[in-house]
């Protein structure tokens, strides 16, 4: 069919369980911004992925309209991807899962040692040159934790996960779901 030629079948556009008044041809419609998603990145131990991360948890954010949460967001996962990166020597993994109104960002890698510090323990002194990554993000998630594994993704090596929690203030609203796409 040329580009000047009009199609006569019916569209699907009705056939969207959710519609926003936007088309979408052939493309799902966006899911409701309250409805749960899961994004992961893979990354090998390299210097450059906790950038790559960095870069695509703002982009997902900012998708799903919730970009209030990025700075912070960004920080956190950042602290983590590097330390994962820095003190291991195998894959890592970032996951983004969004629970309205909680994100929660959880990042494994294949060593089972848990880092040294407890919630609650005082900052490292400011001179150092490492240690101050998880008492910044117990400072400024809502919730954080940690938990050794004894098996890792797809049935591999076991390892650990550091995860935190930020959760949007009471007096948010959920975006237009136009404005969301």
């Amino acid at each position: 069919m040329s580009s000047n030629e009009q199609s006569t079948e019916p569209s699907n556009e009705s056939a969207h369980p959710v519609s926003y008044g936007v088309s979408y041809g052939d493309h799902p419609a966006p899911i409701p911004f309250t409805a749960p998603w899961v994004y992961e990145i893979h990354l090998p131990c390299d210097p450059r992925g906790p950038r790559i991360v960095r870069g695509t948890l703002r982009a997902v954010l900012h998708a799903h309209g919730i970009g209030e949460l990025a700075d912070l967001a960004e920080l956190l996962t950042c602290e983590l991807a590097t330390n994962s990166v820095r003190h291991t020597k195998g894959p890592v993994i970032v996951r983004m899962h969004w629970l309205c109104p909680a994100l929660r960002v959880s990042v494994w890698d294949a060593s089972p040692d848990l880092p040294p510090f407890a919630p609650g323990a005082a900052m490292p002194d400011p001179t150092a040159l490492c240690g101050r990554g998880l008492p910044i993000i117990e400072s400024l998630a809502d919730r954080w934790g940690g938990c050794g594994s004894v098996d890792g993704p797809n049935g591999g090596p076991g390892g650990k996960t550091i995860w935190f929690e930020l959760a949007l203030g009471d007096d948010f609203r959920p975006p237009s779901p136009v404005l969301a796409a």
